[in-house]
């Protein structure tokens, strides 16, 4: 396609895809020309990629220029290759030389982990912020919310695919892209539970008929049920 075609689809300005050419984010065209390049689906697909990572994601352009090197080269080691490619995602944490609240918790789940992989760290602000506001979180919480993160782990690598660039560019985008999600559908799990346990009946205005009425016998009923209610009353004896 030409470059017309290229801004038609990706919908990106063309000054755009030049920048992301000079910055190195984007591979030139096919040569047609002393002017005129061509261009295909990989490109469109690239510009997306780096739509993602800069307006989604929000990252600068040398840590985009990081994780597409990673993406585009990756090393024989993919597991140290993709702890690098999350490591470019906020929120960063510089490195201390103990997590303790993070050992804890990863200790109660029974998890192996990387001291130096950065959710350790993150997880330790978090837990460290929970602490210091008088609310820290206890061994069942811990352990409940261990359990389903752990479940979505499981699926998101279920459904991983094979080759170690896509993998890279899987585990990236789904991390940067489906944790707001799991953030989303969690306060409006807390709103559907919370609706349920602490509303209030509903009000009845003046005139409404009271519900409990339907409940209260009927005296006619009453009169028609008593023994002998229905029988014509004899002579009364002298």
């Amino acid at each position: 396609m030409r470059v017309s075609e290229l801004v038609r689809r990706s919908g990106v300005p063309l000054a755009t895809i030049k920048y992301y050419v000079r910055e190195g984010l984007l591979m030139p065209g096919s040569p047609t020309g002393a002017r005129q390049a061509e261009y295909d689906d990989v490109h469109v697909r690239r510009i997306r990629l780096i739509r993602a990572l800069t307006d989604v994601v929000g990252l600068s352009l040398q840590r985009t220029r990081d994780v597409l090197a990673l993406i585009d080269r990756p090393d024989p080691d993919l597991f140290a290759t993709l702890g690098r490619a999350v490591a470019a995602l906020p929120p960063y944490e510089t490195q201390r030389e103990d997590y303790p609240r993070a050992r804890a918790a990863l200790a109660l789940l029974g998890q192996v982990y990387d001291p130096r992989y950065p959710a350790v760290g993150q997880l330790e602000r978090a837990l460290e912020a929970a602490e210091a506001i008088g609310i820290p979180p206890t061994p069942e919480r811990i352990a409940v919310y261990g359990e389903h993160a752990r479940a979505i782990a499981e699926y998101d690598l279920a459904h991983a695919p094979e080759e170690p660039a896509n993998v890279i560019e899987y585990a990236v985008l789904g991390t940067a892209l489906y944790e707001p999600v799991l953030a989303a559908l969690r306060r409006l799990a807390h709103q559907d539970i919370a609706s349920r346990r602490l509303a209030s009946p509903p009000r009845r205005s003046a005139g409404d008929p009271d519900p409990s009425d339907d409940e209260r016998p009927d005296p006619d009923d009453d009169e028609r049920t008593r023994p002998g209610a229905d029988e014509s009353p004899g002579p009364r004896a002298r």
